[in-house]
């Protein structure tokens, strides 16, 4: 059975601590926009899957009781930052397997400001989920004083730089390209518009990334409503819906490991390895796709994205990203909402706020930042730890 989405809604993604609000406000802001986008009320649905990282237990189902006491099943979903496209998947899967006709996937988090840790317990990297992908990043660059994210993906950029001839300018100029786009969004919690020098010369988190290439700790929820072909049968939706062609997770596997490359270990292979499976499903490639939302959560995170997604041959990226083949008049459109590290990354809604975006463009209704003549879209989430989710939709009719 084919999955549609036939509602997405979204808050404006905030810097934590600058709105008087609590995740649950969020969940309700994103939650009946999307119920509303699709035309239906919350007693139609039938299904809850919830993701967030940083909530205590059972958050989910606090944030669903503002849309309504139904009594309807409330799955809590953790996967790292790729925890919003998780419980897009599970809702994907509930519609697909006949188990419902009508789920809400929703996505939210409250977070402090300031960088993320490394996902330890008190500093203790020996009981950290993601001891071993740190631990190849000390065997083969040390540990530094910096952020922990930052310095395994900055540590992967150094590794693209050394290996292929990748240029900090290029690096920087995934930054320039996603803060232009983000200036047309006004869910986006940045708009401002930096060049590429300027980016260059912003404050260094972990050399080679300055603080305008990295993704910044955000509040901000979304949600997607994902139905059945019978329920739009029953149900004319109040706006197009928008098909799930394909859809893949991947984990880390050996080759995520066995080089000792940072490149590997913080997640290539995966999403290799998840487009792979997703253009086999569906019979389309990414020559296919006319629009793409990736997690860029460090400007490296787009270039590794690229090779994996087939957009180039691998050390090709920062020449596709200097021609301007992924800005509008190139090849694709990539991250016109302004990515993570414009538009804000709260985990657990990053995922769904990826696949709202695409609604939106492949229903014609993204305003400023339309993507002309976008049918197909393509969404990349990755979650260090690890998971990699790739989402390819498609216009209908």
């Amino acid at each position: 059975m084919k999955a549609y989405v036939a509602g997405v809604g979204m808050t404006r993604f905030e810097k934590p601590e600058t709105r008087d609000w609590q995740y649950w406000d969020m969940a309700r802001e994103a939650g009946s926009a999307a119920l509303a986008d699709a035309g239906i009320a919350y007693a139609e649905v039938e299904q809850v899957p919830v993701g967030y990282c940083f909530q205590p237990s059972t958050a989910g189902q606090r944030a669903a009781y503002e849309l309504g006491l139904t009594g309807v099943p409330v799955y809590n979903v953790n996967n790292n930052c790729a925890t919003g496209s998780s419980a897009l998947m599970l809702a994907r899967q509930f519609v697909e397997g006949g188990v419902a006709d009508c789920v809400l996937a929703l996505g939210f988090e409250k977070m402090k400001r300031g960088a993320l840790g490394g996902g330890a317990d008190g500093g203790d990297f020996s009981t950290s989920p993601v001891a071993r992908h740190y631990g190849v990043m000390a065997a083969r660059h040390g540990f530094e004083m910096s952020p922990p994210t930052a310095q395994i993906f900055g540590d992967a950029a150094r590794e693209h730089m050394e290996k292929y001839g990748t240029t900090e300018a290029q690096l920087a100029a995934v930054g320039a390209k996603n803060h232009r786009h983000s200036a047309n969004n006004p869910y986006a919690q940045f708009q401002d518009v930096y060049g590429v020098d300027e980016i260059l010369a912003a404050r260094v988190v972990h050399r080679p990334l300055t603080k305008l290439q990295c993704s910044p700790t955000s509040d901000g929820a979304a949600a997607a409503v994902v139905v059945s072909e019978r329920f739009l049968e029953r149900h004319e939706p109040a706006r197009q819906a928008v098909e799930i062609v394909a859809q893949a997770m991947t984990t880390d596997t050996e080759e995520s490991f066995a080089s000792g490359s940072c490149v590997d270990v913080v997640g290539q292979p995966m999403s290799r390895e998840a487009a792979r499976q997703v253009y086999e499903r569906s019979g389309l490639g990414i020559d296919d796709v006319d629009v793409v939302e990736l997690h860029d959560c460090f400007s490296i995170n787009e270039l590794l994205t690229y090779e994996a997604l087939g957009m180039c041959e691998e050390g090709e990226s920062g020449e596709l990203v200097e021609s301007g083949a992924t800005t509008y008049g190139g090849r694709w459109v990539v991250n016109p909402s302004g990515g993570l590290i414009s538009k804000g990354h709260p985990l657990g809604a990053t995922g769904i706020a990826q696949v709202a975006e695409l609604v939106w463009q492949l229903r014609g209704e993204a305003g400023l930042r339309q993507v002309s003549g976008a049918r197909v879209g393509l969404a990349h989430n990755i979650g260090l730890g690890g998971a990699a989710v790739v989402t390819l939709l498609r216009a209908a009719g």
